[in-house]
């Protein structure tokens, strides 16, 4: 008996077959594109220096920029003084509320010590004091005149 051997079998296709390409890339350095970039670079540069410098002093533009500054600090000057002047206000308010509350809390301790006493006057047995009083003898219509000092 034979064995089947799928490498001779004549139905089989065969393998396709593959060719290699190998490219060399031969890159040659310069230093040319970095010699163009720093003389733009410079170029730029200078031009740039020479607008900012070439200009002559602005004095009408430095003047309004320094009044604008004064315009500036002054309103900030006065809107730090209505600060404090707000909280001055709002703290001599506190102060007035103070007084007002001690005095109300004094009231109030004159009116409990007041209603102590009255409800220990109310609670107290009653003290009669008896004395001997003279009466005076009958005139008989007759006004009695004393002399009195002055009081």
């Amino acid at each position: 008996m034979t064995q089947y051997d799928p490498n001779t079998d004549p139905t089989r296709v065969p393998p396709p077959v593959y060719t290699e390409t190998v490219e060399t890339v031969v890159v040659r350095e310069s230093n040319t594109g970095w010699w163009i970039a720093g003389i733009l670079g410079g170029a730029v540069l200078i031009a740039v220096l020479w607008i900012l410098f070439a200009r002559g002093p602005d004095t009408q533009t430095d003047q309004a920029l320094i009044e604008a500054q004064m315009d500036a600090a002054a309103a900030q000057a006065q809107a730090d003084s209505a600060l404090i002047q707000g909280q001055v206000a709002g703290a001599q308010a506190s102060v007035d509320i103070a007084r007002a509350d001690a005095a109300r809390s004094q009231a109030d301790a004159i009116r409990a010590a007041s209603e102590a006493r009255a409800a220990e006057a109310r609670a107290a047995t009653p003290v009669v004091i008896e004395r001997e009083v003279q009466v005076p003898a009958p005139s008989g219509g007759v006004a009695v005149v004393t002399p009195t000092s002055p009081q």
